[in-house]
């Protein structure tokens, strides 16, 4: 996929959705790194389900902390892994407490430092609670980058280096949800939906299979 064709892929995805969010539900930055953390492996709409009735409670690092492990595992035990998340979560939230006066770090290092953070939710953080043009490549993004041509690897790494290389400036910013929602919704594992696809006469797969 060459420049020009990255350039097009990128305004039809502005002109489908001008301003692409995050499907997951939060108040603030902690919330927002709470919920990334209970999203491993788990559904967005899992989350919600659990967050919702969470975040009224436990709103804050202090407040989780006093919500209580067992406290917070009966908020979240509808989602996968619920166990060792929790324990995570707690972890962190004693740490943002003793070591950053309660508030969610802007700062990869400092990030990736807290207790269930790996390199993909502080990209997630960063992007979306602090505006910073990285690049969270999970799943979804792996196989539009791979299948479309847009950023092809073999590593989530390659391809994370990869997207930030090819997408053009203008549209890093919002990459990321374009490219989480493309493949949620229209570029899926098993059947990509190419006939509903905005993009598909752009897209690698697409050419490889007429």
């Amino acid at each position: 996929m060459n420049k020009q064709t990255r350039q097009k892929m990128f305004e039809i995805f502005r002109e489908e959705n001008p301003e692409p969010k995050t499907e997951l539900e939060y108040a603030d930055e902690f919330q927002l790194l709470i919920a990334v953390i209970l999203s491993a492996q788990a559904t967005d709409v899992g989350v919600n389900k659990a967050t919702r009735k969470l975040f009224p409670v436990a709103p804050t690092p202090q407040a989780i902390l006093d919500l209580g492990l067992e406290g917070l595992k009966s908020h979240v035990r509808t989602i996968g892994l619920y166990n060792t998340k929790a324990e995570n979560v707690m972890k962190t939230c004693r740490q943002l407490v003793e070591q950053h006066e309660g508030q969610v770090p802007a700062d990869r290092a400092a990030l990736e430092a807290l207790p269930g953070v790996g390199r993909k939710t502080a990209n997630v953080v960063l992007n979306t609670a602090f505006g910073q043009p990285t690049m969270a490549v999970d799943t979804h993004i792996f196989r539009v980058s791979n299948r479309t041509g847009l950023a092809p690897g073999k590593t989530v790494l390659e391809v994370e280096k990869k997207l930030l290389k090819n997408v053009p400036k203008a549209f890093l910013q919002d990459a990321h949800h374009w490219l989480i929602l493309h493949g949620r919704y229209i570029c899926i594992a098993r059947k990509p939906r190419c006939m509903a696809c905005a993009v598909s006469d752009l897209c690698d797969y697409r050419h490889k299979n007429l």
